[in-house]
């Protein structure tokens, strides 16, 4: 079961955070070349970025690269870095349509063929900031095959819909579109960053809407962000029991011939047996929620 709880947001022209940040272990580690960077520094973080993403250090632990747009003058030559420096999937940003999609995926196709690599090894992520892209966002998540997830980014989305970050209300039906259009994709979803790194309450209870409305995980900007973040999506002892009673059950029935499944004198539906399912394997993937 791959894990996408954390994607830590890198500046790609830290060359400091580039050679230390695996140390802190989040699922995957985004090197931002978009927005973190400055336009001066735009040519050398992304020389920096295309080394760190060939560093030992990183074999073990997914790799994104939040490119530039393409439509600007450094969007093509993030592409080409990236690709030609092995990493496991671009991230697009201010993606409004499939069509940004596909036009991605033919320079991705074309790069890979141009390096040696793999065609189709290279995967995509996009980013969803504004109304346009929350209206297409199925039509998106399903642009590609190549696609693993989509993500909200919340600073651009409430820009555009000419309001300010809250108590989540203006968030409320971006969330539910993007993850309902990951659902239908087969594909990952990922809620907003979380600015405000000193408030550790706020950003639990964040997590823990997120967590309940379905997201796989939530793009990070500090550190100390990831644990709190994993150790709220791992499983309680208390489920991953309830979980091992019902998986034990819907086996007992099936060995007994038994179309239905029963525990405690209630009767287990499929869903139910999924859901125990997936509890285990995340408990064993994650551990279990201290």
């Amino acid at each position: 079961m791959k894990l996408r709880r954390s994607m830590l947001f890198v500046p790609g022209a830290n060359a400091s955070m580039l050679s230390t940040v695996f140390i802190y272990k989040p699922d995957s580690i985004m090197f931002d070349l978009e927005d973190a960077v400055s336009l001066r520094e735009k040519d050398s973080a992304r020389l920096l970025v295309f080394h760190a993403l060939q560093n030992p250090a990183y074999k073990d632990i997914e790799t994104v690269v939040r490119i530039n747009p393409l439509n600007t003058e450094y969007g093509l030559l993030d592409l080409e870095a990236a690709v030609r420096g092995g990493v496991d999937i671009v991230r697009l940003p201010k993606t409004d349509r499939p069509e940004d999609v596909h036009e991605l995926e033919a320079h991705v196709e074309r790069i890979e063929k141009e390096c040696g690599r793999e065609v189709g090894s290279t995967k995509l992520m996009a980013a969803v900031e504004s109304a346009s892209g929350v209206i297409n966002a199925v039509a998106i998540a399903t642009a590609s095959k190549r696609m693993v997830g989509i993500a909200l980014a919340g600073f651009d989305y409430v820009m555009d819909m000419q309001t300010e970050r809250g108590d989540g209300t203006e968030l409320f039906y971006a969330r539910c579109a993007v993850l309902h259009a990951a659902r239908y994709a087969g594909i990952d979803a990922f809620d907003v960053v979380y600015g405000d790194v000193n408030n550790e309450e706020g950003f639990l209870k964040e997590v823990d809407l997120i967590k309940k409305l379905g997201f796989n995980g939530k793009s990070l900007v500090n550190p100390r962000q990831i644990d709190l973040l994993h150790n709220a999506y791992a499983p309680t002892e208390e489920e991953v029991e309830h979980s091992k009673r019902v998986v034990a059950a819907a086996e007992q029935a099936e060995r007994d011939g038994l179309g239905v499944v029963s525990l405690n004198g209630k009767m287990i539906d499929a869903p139910i047996v999924n859901h125990a399912i997936r509890v285990l394997q995340k408990a064993q993937a994650s551990g279990v929620r201290k």
